[in-house]
C-alpha cells in the first residue's frame, strides 16, 4: 500500500502509478491544472515519468475565473 497527501488529505493507492495514471484514474483533467509534487511544481510533460511512492505530497490546483 502506497500512503501520498493530494491537497493535504491522505489519499491511499493499491499499486505504484505514475502522476499521470493517478491524474486519470481520478478523472482529472490535466489540461486545466498545475501540480506540484513534493513542493516543486512539475511541467506537464513530465507527469508520466513522475512515479508516486510513499510518503509522496501533490498540491493540485485548477483555476478559477473572477470577474
Amino acid at each position: 500500500m502506497i500512503n501520498i497527501r493530494v491537497n493535504g488529505e491522505q489519499v491511499s493507492l493499491d499499486k505504484p502509478l505514475s502522476l499521470v495514471e493517478f491524474l486519470d484514474s481520478q478523472n482529472i483533467n490535466t489540461q486545466f491544472i498545475a501540480v506540484a509534487y513534493n513542493q516543486e511544481v512539475i511541467a506537464k510533460e513530465d507527469y508520466s515519468i513522475v512515479m508516486l511512492d510513499n510518503g509522496d505530497s501533490l498540491e493540485i490546483v485548477k483555476p478559477v475565473g473572477g470577474g
